[in-house]
């Protein structure tokens, strides 16, 4: 029999964060004079209610002990519940938002996928702009902590190559949680705070710089204006590049940047390898492109290509041009990118890097065989054997991925929006991208005029590529909730 206790407390811990958070918007409201403080007052009262309720119901001899079957029910009932409270000062402030269009902001916010439904961000309340980059910045500590402690126990797509070698042999699933808590927030916000310094020397004031710094080291992607990082100066897009190439590395590299074999262990890493070829490659593809065909000045062309591809790599979701705009070459390689994603360990979405490295190992060892019938071929990632438990998670993640996009985007269709905007939206939502293509959720656009149907189909797309897919299909199993 499933027991909740843990999953309770560790919920109301959550939410106990949660509503902490909740005094940074609440102290800038009151330094800009303006008149948000009091729903993000209730909000705060609903989460400490809450939090506090579930804390004493979940107390009990077996502490934070969690089971894999209650880790699936933490994964997604913590995402959801947070998100929920998160979306009470959007519906009780001067925006007045839907319950679906709150929801959809505040879990597009937690799962750092940087959609929006907000119009006029240049002149939206300090406390709202604050409140969102928080989400973001939140839901990027949240991602971390998932991907390092949660997934690699659950055996999800492939992430037990990721196990800490503490828990290669245990039955639970929070090994080491304080260290590596720790050592995660501590990297986490010495970058925010060195982003930060960053973009205020490059002109942006202190509100937009703490908003940018946090979105950006988040792969977020929300921004203080409806132009994005295109509103700003050439130097405060740069240093937000910075920011999203770090933000979509593995963060376990930066807590111990050195490795047992001597050698700094971020040149040693393939994925990350991976990661940064591709980023250069499309980078250079897009320059090349812009410069040769829409006869954009070299240097121009290397600058916007380079931060929108970063953007749309690292699943952050800025822009600084409408790539819209760039030609049909440039929204087929957009929409690729969409499918690729940061680094496992990071805070970026999509597929990640790892699994094509993986891949594209299983094809070779394929062709290989083609041609030696006989010989006996290893798949590694970096340096070590990979099983063939691994290669089927692989294999059945991208699959359910696929899926998913492809049953996304025709449930999009069913609400009345067109071919080109369905498949963006879908593969946006499921990557925890942010902007699709076309003039409805193109970037500069956001999600406003999309109907409140596919809003509620999207916000669960992004929690279903969020928590990788599978952990959430596992809850909907009947033998899931079997004795």
């Amino acid at each position: 029999m499933l027991d909740l206790r843990p999953v309770l407390f560790v919920n109301g811990i959550l939410l106990l964060i949660l509503a902490a958070a909740m005094v940074f918007p609440v102290g800038a409201d009151i330094f800009a004079g303006q008149h948000e403080r009091m729903a993000f007052a209730a909000g705060a009262f609903i989460a400490v209610y809450l939090g506090l309720t579930l804390v004493l119901s979940g107390r009990g001899p077996r502490g934070l002990a969690l089971p894999t079957r209650e880790a699936f029910v933490l994964a997604v009932s913590s995402w959801l519940l947070v998100a929920l409270v998160a979306a009470v000062p959007f519906m009780l402030g001067s925006l007045r938002l839907s319950p679906v269009d709150a929801f959809f902001e505040s879990m597009s916010g937690l799962t750092t996928t940087g959609a929006t439904v907000l119009r006029g961000l240049d002149h939206a309340p300090h406390a709202v702009l604050m409140w969102r980059a928080m989400l973001n910045w939140l839901g990027g500590v949240g991602i971390i902590m998932t991907a390092v402690t949660i997934l690699p126990s659950l055996r999800i797509g492939g992430m037990q190559l990721f196990r800490m070698e503490s828990s290669d042999k245990s039955e639970q699933v929070v090994p080491r949680f304080k260290q590596v808590a720790w050592g995660v927030l501590t990297v986490y916000s010495l970058f925010t705070v060195l982003l930060c310094c960053g973009l205020m020397l490059a002109g942006m004031t202190p509100l937009q710089a703490v908003c940018h710094a946090m979105s950006s080291i988040s792969t977020g992607g929300f921004s203080t204006s409806d132009r994005s990082l295109g509103a700003f100066s050439d130097g405060a897009r740069w240093i937000a590049v910075l920011g999203m190439v770090v933000g979509g590395g593995t963060f376990s590299l930066y807590v111990r940047p050195w490795s047992r074999h001597g050698g700094w262990a971020l040149f040693k890493d393939s994925q990350l390898r991976w990661y940064l070829s591709t980023m250069l490659f499309f980078s250079l593809l897009l320059t090349f492109w812009n410069w040769a065909v829409k006869n954009m000045p070299a240097y121009e062309s290397f600058r916007a290509s380079t931060f929108n591809v970063v953007a749309m790599l690292t699943t952050t979701g800025f822009f600084s041009n409408d790539y819209d705009r760039w030609g049909h070459f440039a929204e087929v390689v957009f929409f690729m990118l969409a499918f690729v994603g940061g680094c496992t360990g990071s805070t970026a979405g999509g597929i990640k890097v790892f699994r094509y490295e993986v891949l594209f190992a299983m094809v070779r060892q394929q062709t290989r065989r083609l041609l030696h019938p006989h010989g006996v071929f290893v798949i590694r990632f970096n340096g070590r054997m990979v099983d063939d438990m691994a290669l089927r998670s692989v294999l059945t993640f991208v699959m359910f991925y696929f899926f998913a996009f492809a049953g996304l985007a025709l449930a999009l269709t069913m609400t009345g929006l067109d071919a080109l905007t369905s498949l963006s939206a879908s593969a946006s939502a499921l990557g925890n991208v942010g902007p699709g293509l076309g003039e409805l959720v193109g970037p500069g656009h956001g999600y406003a005029a999309v109907p409140l149907a596919a809003k509620a189909l999207l916000t669960a797309g992004m929690l279903l590529g969020r928590l990788e897919v599978a952990t959430v299909l596992v809850l909907l199993t009947r033998g899931f909730w079997r004795e």
